[in-house]
């Protein structure tokens, strides 16, 4: 009772407030850098970053907060305005991105040129969809239509898969002597491979070779992953070998992705010692600056292969530098020792974060470790780090919830694990990824029913279906079901109707961190400033 008591109090906590941001390591300074064509630094002020991506909700327009800075006697420029644009772009907040981009040059911050409307056409197509984009590339006029716009359009077909539409604009841009960029032939070779075309694969990458169009590492990272797709080990093989042979290659510190690629489709092969090798070579294309950008894709695929002894290495290694020991690495490495099912070594990072941490913004990390202790039916260290958690200011999501539930009803506790599923749900927001899985839903309605518990199982149906989660259908059969005490239906099958929604565990929005396997997953950091809106 006492954990039911902390949890339902945390449901009521506020926002921490501004003395507590003050507080923290992104406050120590005024100003938020960021590279811009990986020459220039540009500047975010502080509190106009605060502003827009840490209070505000998502959903409100972000030009009426940039309209008010300005108001306030504050400046902009083009610089600015394009960092806040790919970093809304980054958090999948395209729509907010988009209203940026038009009241940019609204306001004549920019003359109109080409890669504003690349960047204008990219975003279109995310968020107002493909014939929106096509309208907007045929408004801009001809002789502003530079080889980025044609790029741009070529790469939102290849996010829509449209094979077709995606050849014929790069024979418009082969007439007009704009496929000549490898980035162009990349968005091409990526279609192919996403699309299983591998035949295509090969003829474009002849015709690259013919045309003299030099491969970099993301045609390189496709191409294995390609092979991968095939179980074509020996084409990976020479690929690398070709890396090898060529400096002009092997030299740069970026490649090291690729070698990661193909670790990540050695490891999927169950050719371990391969993959082992190819994550070494990958390391020893390191440099300091590029060290921490690589430690959590290295971590997390040594684990995937059951190098504990790596992961811990370069743990200790990164922990040398003591000056930036981000959430996102504790995460990476507690995830990491889960996977290899060392929960001790997982809890003792894990405890050291808890340690460097006087107030919890969210339930993210702890998440991590109550879903493990609750697949092992520990509900005691489950419930203690909730308990922590909520102490040191942390509000528990649905995610908490529904990691409770997967050791409450393995253990037939079925009174927490109805008022954990209440509690989940009553959270959830329509747009949410998380269900609720129906073996769960289905183990609760037959407790309730079987007890006789006939108002909170009606309850819950309510609550699930004012949410949308189950259709009025299961709603009227779900309620008819309980009330006819006769029934021996199991509840699985009253529930069948929705139960196709969801056939497992949906990742905490965050655990995409962990999920670092494709080459452009690996490469993700870096592609998106390469594909649009360059400058």
């Amino acid at each position: 009772m006492v954990l039911l008591t902390r949890l339902r109090s945390a449901l009521r906590l506020l926002p921490r407030s501004s003395a507590t941001y003050a507080t923290s390591a992104a406050s120590t300074s005024n100003l938020s850098p960021a590279k811009r064509n990986q020459s220039a630094n540009v500047y975010v002020p502080q509190d106009l970053y605060r502003r827009i991506f840490i209070v505000t909700d998502p959903t409100l327009p972000v030009v009426t907060i940039l309209e008010q800075w300005v108001q306030d006697g504050r400046t902009l420029s083009y610089n600015e305005l394009v960092f806040v644009i790919k970093q809304l772009r980054s958090r999948k907040r395209y729509k907010n991105a988009l209203e940026v981009s038009f009241w940019m040059s609204e306001k004549g911050y920019s003359e109109p040129r080409s890669s504003d409307f690349s960047l204008k056409l990219d975003l279109i197509a995310k968020a107002n969809g493909i014939e929106e984009a096509e309208s907007y590339f045929d408004s801009i006029p001809k002789y502003l239509r530079a080889a980025e716009c044609y790029s741009s359009l070529l790469n939102c077909y290849a996010q829509v898969r449209d094979v077709d539409k995606a050849e014929r604009i790069m024979l418009q841009m082969k007439h007009l002597g704009f496929a000549r960029s490898t980035l162009a032939r990349n968005s091409l070779l990526n279609l192919y491979y996403q699309t299983q075309n591998y035949d295509k694969v090969e003829n474009l990458l002849l015709e690259m070779k013919e045309e003299g169009i030099k491969f970099d590492r993301f045609t390189f990272s496709t191409l294995i992953n390609t092979y991968a797709a095939k179980s074509d080990i020996e084409g990976i093989d020479k690929l690398l070998a070709q890396l090898e042979d060529d400096p002009s290659y092997s030299q740069h510190a970026d490649w090291w992705s690729v070698y990661a690629v193909a670790a990540n489709c050695y490891g999927k092969l169950g050719l371990h010692d391969k993959a082992f090798n190819a994550l070494k070579k990958s390391e020893e294309r390191l440099s300091s600056t590029i060290w921490k950008e690589a430690f959590p894709y290295l971590v997390t695929q040594y684990a995937t292969i059951g190098k504990k002894e790596e992961v811990m290495r370069l743990w200790k290694i990164y922990k040398m530098d003591g000056k930036l020991l981000k959430r996102d690495y504790y995460s990476t490495v507690i995830s990491s020792f889960l996977k290899l099912d060392d929960i001790e070594l997982a809890k003792s990072i894990f405890e050291e974060w808890e340690s460097r941490n006087r107030y919890f913004r969210n339930f993210f990390i702890p998440n991590m470790m109550i879903a493990a202790y609750s697949r092992k039916g520990n509900m005691e260290e489950a419930e203690a780090i909730v308990n922590r958690t909520i102490m040191k200011g942390g509000k528990p999501n649905l995610w908490t919830w529904s990691r409770l539930l997967l050791g409450y009803i393995p253990q037939r506790n079925f009174p927490m694990s109805v008022r954990c599923m209440k509690e989940a749900v009553s959270i959830y927001e329509v747009g949410c990824k998380w269900k609720p899985l129906p073996e769960s839903l289905a183990a609760i309605f037959q407790y309730l029913k079987f007890n006789g518990d006939m108002e909170e199982a009606e309850d819950l149906i309510r609550l699930l279906s004012s949410k949308n989660i189950i259709s009025l259908d299961v709603h009227n059969n779900l309620t008819s079901w309980i009330k006819d005490v006769e029934s021996n239906v199991p509840a699985i099958d009253v529930l069948g109707g929705d139960s196709h929604k969801q056939t497992g565990e949906i990742l905490e929005p965050e655990d995409d961190w962990n999920n670092l396997t494709s080459a452009f997953a690996i490469n993700k950091m870096s592609r998106d400033d390469c594909q649009v809106g360059k400058s």
